[in-house]
């Protein structure tokens, strides 16, 4: 338990100095190397199976700082930096206005932009269909959706929310998260993804959508949030109406070359981007007379866009990895993990445990994968010791791994979004708290209606 204790006491050591100013990323980081050495100190393995140790605590912490740096930062770094570089792009050359201005006009016909954001809600869950990487689809709405909602009178904390809160409930009944949950439940996928995670997660998006409606209202009433509807009639746009495509190309790309679209071409989401910019370049230099000069000046602030992203965002990314590292590594998730085998209680009482474990999991991490895939393994052991069906046990889990990241001020998700909008990790977590909430306790109630608990 001193491992739990000592991953405790970091924790909240974390929040405090973060909410009295200090830079996340900082604080973050110094906080993980220092749970990696102190693992080290204890005995413990400070570096995962994939990264060679050095031979020394404090050099091994900081082998994993490299680790991090080489595949978060050249992985869904990247992914992020060409994200906003390709959003910095298109409001240079103006096609983010063209945006706004075009569809501002069928749009002003709803007065209320709280029923905006709402449309935008569901329309971001619908897109966790295409778009499996929960961080990697909230920057693909922030490079997109985001000025559209803004403008529309959206307050930016609410069109933050949006952003970071699409896939905290799962909907693809191919993710992974699903595809192990079939199979520790021992259903098969189409019976367990279909039949019983499906209606769960429907109802759970409803409601969330409805809270996201009050919540948001309420806070921006208390808070006086600015909300500034953007006049259309008056704005100044100096790019062709046609432009009004180049934003979306990377959300029509991931639809176009998923693999069934076009079965010839696959491509990822990296790729998309690449060609998103490439494409929007071309036309913004066949626009503009063939003017080689002005276009290559232009895309320099796709260039400028990823080096702010880097800074901003991709850093802090880096340090939550390196401090959610130092939790795992030194037994914190083991000792919840204990925690819920050692609890003697009945199969709702055991399902309540369970999720509630998943989701301080999640938060403490800020990841939906690493709590979920060490949980899981626990259900069909207690499931069989109790006699109850592993899939009462295991979708409330499923569905608290990725609600609880979606509150975690910690996690990519939340890190990313709330960078590019420049407010802070917390600020989006508050917007995020109420919908999540009731999201947990709909899919408590959903499991608990629709899943037989009996094996």
């Amino acid at each position: 338990m001193l491992e739990l204790l000592i991953g405790i006491v970091v924790t909240l050591a974390v929040g405090v100095f973060i909410v009295k100013g200090y830079r996340p990323s900082g604080v973050l980081l110094s906080a993980g190397i220092l749970l990696l050495i102190i693992t080290g100190l204890i005995g413990r393995s400070v570096l995962p199976k994939e990264v060679t140790s050095t031979g020394n605590i404090i050099t091994d912490a900081l082998e994993f700082v490299k680790y991090m740096l080489q595949n978060r930062g050249g992985g869904l770094g990247m992914q992020i930096m060409l994200l906003c570089g390709f959003a910095n792009y298109m409001t240079q050359i103006g096609a983010n206005n063209v945006v706004v201005k075009q569809f501002s006009k069928p749009l002003s016909v709803i007065k209320s932009p709280y029923v905006l954001l709402v449309a935008a809600y569901i329309v971001a869950c619908l897109m966790s269909l295409a778009v499996s990487s929960a961080t990697g689809l909230g920057v693909l709405l922030m490079a997109t959706l985001f000025p559209m909602m803004t403008a529309m009178g959206i307050s930016r904390p609410a069109a933050v929310a949006v952003c970071a809160s699409p896939a905290a409930i799962i909907l693809s009944p191919t993710s992974g998260d699903v595809v192990i949950a079939a199979e520790k439940s021992g259903l098969a996928l189409d019976v367990f993804s279909v039949q019983t995670v499906l209606p769960v997660s429907i109802s759970a998006i409803i409601v969330m959508a409805i809270a996201t409606f009050f919540w948001n209202r309420f806070l921006d009433k208390r808070e006086h949030t600015p909300m500034e509807r953007v006049d259309a009639e008056h704005m100044q746009v100096n790019a062709p109406s046609y432009y009004v495509i180049l934003p979306f190309l990377p959300i029509i790309g991931v639809f176009v070359f998923n693999g069934r679209t076009i079965p010839a071409v696959q491509l990822d989401i990296y790729t998309i981007v690449v060609l998103s910019i490439f494409v929007g370049a071309l036309v913004d230099y066949l626009s503009k007379r063939l003017n080689g000069r002005r276009t290559l000046e232009d895309l320099e602030s796709c260039y400028e866009g990823m080096a702010d992203a880097f800074k901003g965002v991709v850093m802090l990314l880096v340090a939550a990895g390196v401090f959610a590292q130092g939790l795992m590594s030194i037994g914190a998730i083991d000792n919840l993990l204990h925690l819920a085998e050692s609890a003697g209680a009945g199969g709702v009482e055991l399902m309540l445990i369970l999720t509630v474990l998943t989701i301080a999991a999640a938060i403490a991490t800020g990841s939906g994968n690493a709590p979920f895939y060490a949980f899981v393994e626990l259900a069909p052991q207690l499931a069989g010791k109790l006699g109850v069906n592993p899939a009462f046990l295991i979708i409330p889990m499923l569905q608290a791994s990725n609600l609880g990241r979606t509150i975690s001020p910690v996690s990519g998700v939340v890190v990313a979004t709330a960078g590019m909008a420049n407010i802070g990790p917390f600020e989006v977590v508050k917007r995020t708290s109420v919908p999540v909430i009731c999201g947990i306790l709909t899919v408590i109630i959903g499991t608990m209606i629709l899943v037989p608990m009996d094996s």
